[in-house]
């Protein structure tokens, strides 16, 4: 479980240090940019739901 939670610890700051590059400029992220942020997003949630089914497994 300690793995899982500083793989998504690692995940979002990798996604929150993306947002704040791209909140520098006044125009908009390049689709590669705003691709990866999206990617990021789908990883956590993947984690997120591994992590909240070992809980489930661990209180059985």
């Amino acid at each position: 479980m300690d793995k899982l939670e500083a793989l998504l610890d690692r995940l979002k700051a990798r996604q929150r240090d993306l947002i704040m590059e791209a909140a520098q400029y006044d125009t908009m992220p390049a689709d590669s940019t705003l691709k990866r942020i999206a990617e990021l997003e789908n990883v956590i949630a993947a984690v997120e739901a591994v992590a909240h089914e070992e809980r489930g497994r661990r209180q059985r």
